[in-house]
């Protein structure tokens, strides 16, 4: 298989199940998460990044024990590093920045803390909480801020039960254009 049929497969066998305590599946909020970053006028980058953001969930599942404990999973490097495989850092960069996101906007914008699923409430509180001003400022000042900061917006806004979402099909060109970006490197 190549890189986007593999990726593909993981998400439609592996991400079928429920999706913490939402009303949507895996699958269901990485498509949904995707088609709001089209919506929002995002590049194949960043819809990929959106559409791939939770995959660290998906190929290391022994990781669940820790969330099931309270403790942070760290998916998100975990997805970072396994895309990392086949995408650039225009890619991997908001996967793997996008809890810190969270982190930044429960401090910058208080109607983004007030509107967090119970679960993203209780996962910031194991991945540090809110950061402190400091933190917030040097978050903004890394490489991909702006970036991870749009996915995680689509994140949080990525779990609506009862939605039909597209199949995966409508993102391998997106997908198909990082790779050669990433492969041109």
């Amino acid at each position: 298989m190549n890189p986007i049929d593999d990726l593909f497969a993981i998400l439609e066998a592996l991400g079928r199940k429920q999706y913490g305590e939402t009303t949507v599946s895996q699958y269901e909020h990485a498509v949904q998460c995707a088609v709001l970053a089209e919506r929002g006028g995002a590049g194949p980058t960043l819809v990929t990044a959106a559409l791939l953001h939770d995959i660290g969930h998906l190929v290391e599942r022994e990781r669940y024990a820790l969330i099931e404990r309270g403790e942070d999973a760290q998916h998100e490097q975990a997805g970072a590093r396994y895309l990392a495989q086949w995408f650039g850092a225009d890619v991997t960069e908001p996967v793997r920045l996008h809890v810190p996101a969270k982190r930044y906007l429960t401090v910058a914008d208080p109607s983004y803390a007030a509107r967090l699923s119970p679960a993203s409430t209780r996962s910031l509180r194991a991945q540090g909480g809110p950061f402190a001003p400091a933190e917030a400022e040097a978050f903004l000042a890394t490489p991909y801020a702006d970036q991870a900061v749009a996915l995680r917006r689509w994140d949080e806004g990525a779990k609506v039960g009862g939605v039909a979402v597209p199949s995966l099909d409508q993102f391998r060109a997106h997908v198909a254009a990082c790779l050669r970006q990433a492969a041109a490197v």
